[in-house]
């Protein structure tokens, strides 16, 4: 099990960027989150196979079409006991 936490900054809020998150990481069975931060930013928390949490964070770095995406940090963290689905907070 592959577990990475992030965050997207830019034109992120108010675009269904979480949305986007959820689709692409339902699409290959991934665990996690998406949520709105105070500061602007989206969060997110994506967990599974390492190459299906490699091709999300592809998409999240190209968002969806309303989206500006300007920076995707990303940070490898151990797999953690969430629930087996992917939630928008």
């Amino acid at each position: 099990m592959y577990c990475v936490k992030g965050f997207v900054s830019g034109r992120v809020q108010g675009v269904g960027f979480r949305y986007f998150v959820r689709r692409q990481a339902d699409t290959q069975q991934l665990s996690g989150y998406a949520k709105n931060l105070a500061d602007g930013r989206v969060g997110f928390l994506l967990q599974g196979e390492k190459t299906a949490v490699q091709l999300v964070l592809e998409q999240i770095r190209r968002g969806p079409s309303y989206a500006n995406v300007i920076d995707v940090e990303v940070e490898e963290i151990e797999a953690s006991d969430i629930e087996n689905r992917f939630l928008t907070l």
